[in-house]
């Protein structure tokens, strides 16, 4: 099935303007933006007078009050800085299930396309990094220009899902910032774990959108013959004798993979693919406050 045109996300960046995406802690960037630094000086959002005590930067003292009154006041300000963003999108093989319509790599990019428009929106230079049909990774740096939504849009639209290349690279190759996985997970999810944590040590933030098929969740209730998109050669029956087991071991895992994410420090958010795409980006985006 072949991708939208970019044109037909026109109502979805509609829908997710005015969305914010706070920082989930102080920024370390020497630019102004829109989030709390931990440097001084980063920006001059002006909130309040305080008279001078010694100690205080010289260089907030407000001249001009001074000569009005003859008495030393600081400017305050709530320093802000940017927070680059990269999001991962998977182009794994298991994100173009199920195979008829691809619910899963269609709301994929949708959230991709969405969460830069609403990054870009902040003010915050956003990016893009996924792998090609011949397994290169295309990447995009974080940038502000305006047109930084429409080159990501065009490089996702351009993706095709496939083979079984791993994530754990792409991600590793990443400098500090907001770090945003759109996956499955059903990958190397461990090595991809390893690689965030490593990221977040660092100093940097991510944020985890798991893309799960509604099917994968309520399976056809016929017998199937389920194959691995990534290992053809790994085929189970299912009937309805065990479609129980399916259900609660699959349970069972995503409620494992919620907590290991979490527990690295990750914000993770579930995103079944019934789920429209701006209600979705809404939540991932509201994440970070959690």
């Amino acid at each position: 099935m072949a991708a939208p045109p970019a044109a037909s996300y026109g109502a979805l960046l509609d829908a997710v303007r005015g969305v914010h995406w706070p920082a989930r802690r102080a920024v370390s960037s020497l630019l102004p933006g829109a989030h709390h630094s931990t440097l001084r000086g980063t920006s001059a959002e002006f909130t309040e007078y305080r008279l001078y005590r010694q100690g205080d930067d010289p260089r907030r003292l407000d001249w001009r009050l001074l000569a009005r009154s003859d008495r030393a006041y600081i400017r305050l300000a709530n320093d802000r800085a940017l927070l680059p963003t990269t999001i991962v999108l998977d182009t794994s093989a298991s994100m173009a299930f199920p195979v008829a319509t691809r619910d899963k790599w269609q709301l994929a990019q949708e959230l991709t396309i969405g969460l830069a428009a609403v990054a870009h929106a902040d003010g915050d230079p956003v990016g893009i990094a996924l792998r090609d049909a011949r397994g290169k990774t295309v990447a995009l740096p974080p940038r502000t220009r305006r047109d930084v939504v429409a080159e990501i849009a065009r490089v996702v639209l351009a993706g095709q899902p496939g083979g079984s290349e791993p994530l754990a690279p792409v991600v590793r190759a990443l400098r500090s910032g907001r770090l945003v996985l759109v996956s499955d997970l059903l990958g190397d999810e461990e090595e991809s774990l390893r690689a965030v944590r490593a990221h977040i040590v660092s100093g940097g933030e991510a944020h985890i959108a798991h893309v799960i098929a509604r099917d994968e969740l309520d399976p056809p209730r016929r017998t199937l013959l389920a194959a691995d998109p990534e290992q053809a050669f790994v085929q189970r029956m299912l009937v309805e004798s065990t479609r129980r087991e399916y259900e609660e071991r699959f349970a069972s895992w995503r409620a494992g993979v919620a907590r290991r994410w979490r527990a690295a420090g990750a914000s993770y958010t579930e995103v079944i693919t019934d789920e429209p795409a701006p209600h979705a980006v809404r939540r991932v985006a509201a994440s970070a406050e959690r």
